[in-house]
């Protein structure tokens, strides 16, 4: 049934279905996971990052982490070059609106603009939408620290855990098991590798297969961006225990 309906996604079935879309999100279901989690203290982002290749030159720069602004950083699952387009879109509109107003975006109000672009992708001929989902961690003046979670319907939430891409169901179920209001950002490091470890495929962790990266506040009350170093990251591993440790170690 659903073969006469499923070429254009301007086209609805006669369930009420967008079938486009909905195999847009089945395209995300394939890519390396993400985690998001939300502390009183910060935002912390976990990505999983897949090894095609150990021929395959590894990249010095994070790859499904980005910063969007000084105060906005998201990380990705699915095709990563229509993620890069909207990235892009993502960095023009706050840097458009700093220079407007001489204060950052509101964090929704970015995420916001850039669904709508992801949402005319799903509403006129001859488009494909994008085949990829976003967790957004920000903070601004107005609610602080924030995680929002979006996807190729230009539909977004707010969330206080989340998770995209690989095996998001069984990931989702223990962060709901497992998370506590008042959790610490050392908490949420750690419940978010715990979780990672629980659903990635291989068996034991390590710095080439992850990316961390936090927004937080400092001392001085500045939102900081830190992405965790490989070294740093891999003795998180070996002391939660999800990775074994390394012989020179």
């Amino acid at each position: 049934m659903s073969r006469r309906y499923d070429s254009r996604t301007t086209i609805f079935s006669p369930e009420g279905r967008l079938y486009q879309v909905e195999y847009a999100m089945e395209a995300i279901g394939n890519a390396g996971s993400a985690i998001g989690i939300l502390s009183k203290e910060g935002v912390v982002l976990v990505g999983e990052k897949k090894v095609t290749s150990k021929l395959l030159q590894t990249s010095t720069s994070t790859e499904k982490m980005y910063k969007i602004d000084d105060h906005v950083a998201c990380a990705v699952a699915g095709i990563m070059s229509d993620a890069n387009i909207l990235i892009n879109t993502a960095r023009v509109q706050a840097q458009r609106y700093t220079y407007a107003y001489q204060e950052p975006m509101p964090v929704e109000q970015l995420v916001q603009s850039l669904c709508d672009t992801k949402q005319g992708y799903t509403q006129f001929g001859g488009l494909r939408p994008f085949g990829v989902s976003f967790l957004f961690a920000g903070w601004d003046k107005n609610f602080g620290f924030q995680l929002y979670m979006s996807d190729p319907s230009g539909n977004y939430g707010g969330w206080k855990a989340a998770a995209i891409g690989a095996n998001n169901q069984s990931a989702q179920s223990i962060l709901k098991q497992d998370y506590k209001e008042d959790i610490t950002r050392e908490e949420a490091v750690q419940l978010a590798l715990k979780v990672l470890s629980k659903t990635m495929d291989s068996t034991s962790l390590t710095s080439d297969k992850l990316e961390l990266a936090e927004m937080l506040l400092t001392p001085s009350g500045n939102v900081k961006y830190q992405v965790c170093s490989p070294h740093s990251l891999n003795k998180l591993l070996v002391k939660l225990g999800v990775t074994q440790p390394s012989p020179e170690a």
